[in-house]
Parts: C-alpha cells; sequence; structure tokens
C-alpha cells in the first residue's frame, strides 16, 4: 500500500485528500518509482478545480512531476537499475498517470535519470518549467543572439526558466512582473531589465528598453489587455506565443498591429513537444546540458511535507511563489 494525493469532488484545496491505495507491480514498459519529492504547477489546480484542459473522472490523482528512486522494473525495459536516481517527464495525461504519491507507476520513456548534481527538490522541479520554456522559444520561435524576448509572468517557475534559457543562447530577456516588490531577484537571476506591469506604462516602458529594433519574441501565459501595449512594442515579423489565460479580462485582438508588423499569434502547450519523440529528445539533451553546465538551475520557491498538500496548494494559490513550490516525502 502506497499514500497517494486524490481528490472526490472538484474544488479548492481542501477537497484534496492522502489516501491509501494499492501499487501494482510495473507492467511491460513500466517503472516503478519510490517518490522523494514532488513539483507543483497551475495545470494540477486547474484539474482540482474541473478548469483543465484534461477532465478528470472522479476521484482522480492529479501531478505532473516527481523525482525518486526506481523500486521495480517492468519487462521489456532497458537502461534502468533497482536504486537509480530519476525524474519523470509530464505525462499528456496526469489522469492517467498521475505523479503525486509515494509510490507511482510510469512509462519508462518519461523516466529520466538526471544528473547527479540535482538533489531531489531540484529533480522534482526540473521539467515542467524547462521543457514549456524550451518548446516555446527555442523549438518554436528559434530564439537566438541579439533577440530582445518579453518574459511576462517572470517569477513563475517557466518564467524564471525562460530567462535562463534566453541568457543561454543569447537573447536579451526583458522580465514583466506585476509589482517592483521582485524586481531585484528577477535582476539577480538574469533579466536583462524589469518592467512593473501596474506601476508602470508597459508599452512605453518595452519601446524604450528594446529600442528599434523592438521585441522579437513575447513569451505569455496571461492574455487579457497585455495583448495590446505587447503588440504594441513587437518588431515587425515578431511571434508572440500564448501558453496561458490566467487573466479573467477578454483578450483583445490587436488587429493594426497584427497587420501592420505581420505578427504571429500562436498558441501553445507543451504537449507538443511531449507528443514528438523527435523533439522531446532534442529538448531533453539541450535541458541536461544546461544543467550540467550550470546554466540551468531551478528556483525553489518553498518546500512543504507530504502531509501538508493542501497548504501547499493554498500557497501557489496565493502567487506569493518566486519559482517552484515543492513537496517532499
Amino acid at each position: 500500500m502506497a499514500r497517494i494525493v486524490r481528490f472526490h469532488r472538484h474544488g479548492g484545496p481542501e477537497v484534496l485528500r492522502i489516501e491509501e491505495v494499492e501499487v501494482p507491480q510495473p507492467g511491460p514498459g513500466e517503472v516503478r518509482i519510490r517518490v522523494k519529492a514532488l513539483g507543483l504547477n497551475r495545470a494540477e489546480a486547474l484539474l482540482r478545480q474541473g478548469r483543465y484542459i484534461e477532465t478528470a473522472v472522479l476521484p482522480s490523482g492529479l501531478g505532473l512531476e516527481a523525482a525518486g528512486s526506481v523500486e521495480a522494473i517492468g519487462a521489456g525495459v532497458e537502461g534502468f537499475a533497482l536504486g537509480d536516481a530519476v525524474s519523470i517527464i509530464p505525462p499528456r495525461s496526469m489522469v492517467r498517470w498521475p505523479a503525486h504519491g509515494e509510490v507511482i507507476l510510469f512509462p519508462a520513456d518519461l523516466v529520466v535519470k538526471h544528473p547527479a548534481s540535482l538533489d531531489w527538490p531540484a529533480a522534482a522541479a526540473l521539467w515542467m518549467q524547462y521543457l514549456t520554456a524550451y518548446g516555446a522559444l527555442i523549438d518554436i520561435a528559434k530564439l537566438g543572439q541579439g533577440d530582445v524576448v518579453v518574459i511576462t509572468a517572470a517569477s513563475s517557475s517557466v518564467g524564471l526558466a525562460a530567462i535562463e534559457i534566453a541568457n543561454r543562447v543569447g537573447a536579451r530577456p526583458i522580465a514583466v512582473t506585476r509589482s517592483s516588490s521582485k524586481a531585484q531577484a528577477l535582476l539577480d537571476h538574469g533579466a536583462a531589465a524589469v518592467i512593473a506591469s501596474e506601476e508602470e506604462d508597459l508599452e512605453a516602458r518595452l519601446a524604450e528598453l528594446a529600442g528599434p529594433q523592438g521585441v522579437r519574441v513575447v513569451f505569455d501565459p496571461i492574455g487579457g489587455p497585455l495583448f495590446v501595449p505587447l503588440t504594441a512594442a513587437m518588431a515587425r515579423g515578431g511571434i508572440l506565443i500564448e501558453y496561458g489565460g490566467l487573466s479573467p479580462e477578454p483578450t483583445p485582438f490587436p488587429l493594426f498591429a497584427v497587420l501592420s508588423k505581420s505578427l504571429t499569434l500562436r498558441g501553445y502547450l507543451v504537449h507538443e513537444i511531449l507528443g514528438d519523440p523527435t523533439r522531446l529528445e532534442a529538448a531533453k539533451a539541450f535541458i541536461l546540458d544546461g544543467v550540467k553546465e550550470g546554466a540551468f538551475r531551478p528556483v525553489i520557491a518553498r518546500i512543504f511535507a507530504f502531509d501538508e498538500i493542501v497548504e501547499a496548494h493554498r500557497f501557489l494559490e496565493s502567487n506569493q511563489q518566486f519559482g517552484k513550490i515543492v513537496v517532499t516525502l
């Protein structure tokens, strides 16, 4: 028997329960993992609330990220040994492959032996943020030397990963956050400049910081009214990649900016990378190289104990964090 996180109805963090279930032996192509740490993401909160792109079958498990040691290996699985330290690539379905529990079963092709330089919390915080940022900035936008990239929600784990990726390829990351309270931390993390969107004129500051070349890439999970100043500051032929919809307000279509500057507005989910083995292998190689060379260092906002999973979700929804929330076992 093992304890896992489940919910029997949709709602706030209080609907989460830790329940004992039997975890079977791994089937062909599967690995059973004794979990040491879990990473929390907005997606888990949305699934719990009934607002995610995937529909939960109640009672439902949840979770996209975990790290631990290999406990059992199914038939046909090669490249792993009992006791190996591993982390998991986020599955395309967390209802089918929930990661938040003491013991989990996962397809072997989503299990990675991560660099020894990562401790359990960092390993559990690695894949979702860097895969999401890599897929948008490198795979799709082809971000490169000298490009100006605007990263909104910059203090999120994905935003911080995007700053590191931009610096690694020689681009210039401009971080956008709501208030100036996190500005210095973002500068320390590698942002070339920081704009507090609730305290400054976003369009004017972007025009000032980007200069005559303009912003070639925007990486945004918010939407809403921000589309107007963001696209106004973009360069001809620029691309805005939208990977979320956090704003409760309608998102206007900036017709004049799109037409006059031949802009691309592109919706994106990390599932594009996860569902393509060739693109996923390229992403894994890029990320692992960055970790090994010290360019990528997951930022941990706060660590909770497994029994504090409800409190961890409450903190996730508070928007106070700088980086990833991790739960340890």
